[in-house]
């Protein structure tokens, strides 16, 4: 076990785990902020997408031990009342079915945005490979992404 000092969503955290936990898990487990999700365990689908120094990152295969310094951000901090832009749109869109892959999903494109507001129909595809929706809401998903850019 080792002690961590981290800043997520703003707070500085202190934590005591083993060196080799993934963020996830020190997240949700330590930390009890839960919004962030399991998914597939191998950094493949998206579910545990958080953001590290503002960069889309999956969190189920980084260990805690190589991201000392950085700031996290989960959905939780992502806005204090849930009126990010993106989280605006996902409403008006109607995007989530079963939500389970909202959060990441909100992630990424928030990520997204931060580093291209205006972004083509093609660099929204290309940043939100990766990010699986089982329900299949990907058209919905990229216009909510379009109208988060004009918000």
């Amino acid at each position: 076990m080792a002690i961590f000092n981290l800043t997520i969503n703003g707070e500085k955290r202190e934590v005591d785990v083993d060196p080799d936990t993934p963020i996830l898990w020190v997240l949700r487990d330590e930390l009890d902020l839960v919004g962030t999700k399991f998914g597939c365990g191998v950094a493949m689908c998206g579910a545990c997408t958080i953001h590290l120094d503002g960069t889309a990152t999956r969190s189920c295969q980084i260990p805690i031990s190589s991201i000392e310094g950085q700031k996290i951000t989960t959905i939780e901090g992502l806005s204090e009342k849930g009126d990010h832009p993106v989280q605006k749109a996902w409403l008006e869109h109607d995007v989530a079915q079963c939500g389970y892959c909202q959060a990441g999903q909100i992630m990424s494109a928030s990520a997204l945005l931060q580093s291209n507001p205006n972004p083509s129909d093609e660099e929204i595809e290309v940043a939100m490979t990766g990010n699986i929706c089982r329900c299949g809401t990907y058209v919905r998903i990229k216009d909510a992404i379009k109208t988060a850019s004009k918000l």
